[in-house]
């Protein structure tokens, strides 16, 4: 361990001694992780140790067996608070803070990644029920996150990207929760032990009984088969193909063997019996060894293919974030139009929730002032979205989703292409990320095939530094189409049936929508398009089943927020009817709106 210590530069000895403890914690509380993280390059492993023995220490406290869920939660408040305050003096008398400060400061990580995780634990620590696997998926999801990308944060750093997360979401999400149900049967004793079953509704349900007797710590048919069907379900998730596809070598053999290590840990489970209602289960330690010392000598032929190196520690503060920075009340309103004009005043029950945007016009705004069309694209980004969005945010708005970049605009110029690129990277992405104090939240949906990797990169960065906002929420649409979507969740669902998670002859349209790209987004109430046309262009095809039209003559340049208050105001006085008969009392001067099942 001296030689890892100083092959990361890690040389002073109360910080080496801070490393160890975090080790040695680690080894002992999780040997299986434990084992994986040895699989990393030697120079990133006591980040690893740091990082997984604060979300660790974080979970322990939430899930400690003493004490009432007021207490439990107060006492990780009072955790992640002391975290917070030490990130900004540089060092912690906590040898697990002490350590995982310094890991961030050396690896440059982003300590917003962290308060979510223990954001989420704390959510655990006030009690849970989960009714779904949707909402099981989510919330240990969030439990998870940070260390899931801050351990590829580390390898980029360290000079290997590692773009696990583009090319097949779903799969990647599926295999996660099979990591994560192992997880929640090897530990079914722990959580009984404090009165919690982390299991959706939705599974306990089909095993009528199975809760009642979990509870008792009784060993029935109803628990047995409950326990079964998880097991096969938990392989099912983890046996998701071309995982390893483009990877480097290095992640490619962690990411198999973690997955040859929680099927074993799955075959425990199952063979252990009632013994897993009593205490953890684990593979015996020949088992493990059998999967490891095979697996540690690729890596390391792996990682001697690649130099890696610590970068060089950051000096001065770190600066965390807020320990509140969930909270509605840290939001802060934009700042106002010039104009002074402010938003109009709209009742809540004729409010949208969801206003999608078709930014049309660009390149011929441009083309009108004798401009390269990519012109037009600068100052649609630079100018109308910024204020667009402000102005979406100042009336309240909760979802606005742009459409920036189809399908088929490939067929355009590469050069307006290129140059659309770069507004979208540049002032787009890097605008609402600095936009904190307004809590403006940054999603993408769309196909990474054909975008530039440092776009895709910057695109994910943004999503997940602004996940733990809490205000308007934007969409980027971009290398999106509408068919493509839907295709795809079919795709998902086909590969659901083979593996048996679903039934063909039972899929209902809740099916199909929990596979869209972004399945927790409300449909679509109000969709607006500029620059004159009178179509919806591929776009949301399933969300915008029953959104209300409306379409103006400017070019998206020429857009500004008061254009988006009309359009709203707009919709407030239409009537929406999803298919029913108007009322006798409707107005007989008051147009209706066109249903398609009128």
């Amino acid at each position: 361990m001296a030689d890892i210590l100083s092959l990361a530069a890690i040389d002073d000895p109360v910080l080496r001694a801070a490393y160890r403890h975090c080790r040695s914690k680690v080894g002992q509380r999780d040997p299986v992780e434990y084992s994986i993280m040895q699989l990393m390059p030697p120079v990133l492993r006591p980040a690893c140790w740091a990082m997984w023995a604060a979300f660790s220490a974080a979970d322990d406290i939430a899930d400690a067996a003493e004490g009432p869920l007021g207490d439990r939660a107060a006492r990780l408040d009072a955790w992640t608070a002391a975290l917070g305050s030490e990130l900004l003096v540089g060092h912690s008398a906590d040898p697990v803070r002490h350590a995982l400060i310094d890991t961030v400061r050396r690896w440059r990580l982003d300590a917003a990644q962290l308060q979510l995780s223990f954001a989420a634990l704390k959510d655990d620590a006030r009690g849970r029920h989960l009714e779904t696997w949707r909402e099981w998926s989510a919330r240990v999801g969030d439990s998870n996150f940070s260390w899931a990308s801050l351990s590829m944060t580390l390898l980029s750093r360290a000079g290997v990207p590692v773009p696990i997360w583009l090319r097949r979401k779903d799969t990647y999400q599926r295999y996660l929760d099979g990591l994560y149900l192992t997880d929640t049967l090897t530990d079914l004793s722990q959580d009984l032990a404090r009165g919690d079953i982390s299991l959706p509704a939705e599974v306990l349900d089909l095993f009528p009984q199975a809760a009642d007797h979990l509870r008792e710590r009784r060993w029935s048919p109803a628990v047995s088969d409950l326990v079964t069907h998880l097991t096969q379900q938990a392989h099912r998730w983890l046996n998701q193909l071309d995982l390893t596809g483009a990877l480097h070598p290095g992640p490619a053999e962690m990411l198999r063997t973690a997955t040859r290590l929680f099927h074993a840990r799955l075959d425990a489970v199952h063979e252990a019996g009632p013994v897993v209602l009593s205490r953890p289960v684990l593979p015996t330690w020949r088992m493990r060894w059998q999967i490891l010392a095979p697996a540690q000598a690729r890596a390391a032929l792996a990682w001697r293919l690649a130099p890696l190196s610590p970068p060089p520690r950051r000096s001065g503060p770190v600066r965390p974030v807020p320990h509140q920075a969930r909270s509605p009340l840290s939001v802060q309103p934009p700042p106002a139009h010039p104009s002074g004009a402010r938003p109009p005043s709209i009742p809540a029950d004729h409010m949208p929730r969801h206003v999608a945007v078709i930014m049309d016009g660009n390149g011929r705004w441009a083309t009108s002032r004798n401009l390269p069309r990519h012109q037009g694209h600068r100052v649609g980004a630079d100018s109308a979205v910024r204020d667009v969005i402000h102005g979406a945010a100042e009336i309240g708005l909760n979802y606005l989703t742009l459409y920036a970049f189809s399908t088929e605009n490939w067929k355009r110029d590469t050069q307006e292409i290129t140059y659309l690129f770069e507004n979208v990277r540049d002032q787009l992405c890097s605008d609402i990320v600095n936009q904190e104090r307004h809590g403006i939240r940054l999603r993408w949906a769309g196909r990474n095939e054909g975008l530039p990797e440092d776009l895709v990169e910057e695109l994910l960065r943004a999503e997940s530094t602004t996940r733990h906002r809490t205000g308007l929420t934007v969409t980027l649409c971009l290398n999106y189409g509408g068919r493509a979507e839907l295709t795809q969740a079919a795709a998902q669902l086909a590969r659901a049936a083979t593996v048996g998670d679903v039934h063909p002859d039972h899929l209902s349209e809740d099916d199909l929508a929990s596979h869209l790209l972004l399945p927790d987004t409300p449909d679509v109430d109000l969709i607006w398009r500029t620059g004159g046309e009178h179509r919806i262009s591929n776009f949301l095809l399933w969300q915008s089943a029953y959104a209300e039209l409306h379409f103006t003559e400017k070019y998206w340049p020429d857009v500004d927020r008061r254009d988006l208050w009309l359009a709203i105001s707009d919709y407030a006085q239409r009537e929406r009817r999803y298919g029913t008969a108007p009322p006798p009392t409707s107005s007989p001067d008051r147009p209706a709106t066109q249903d398609s099942a009128q």
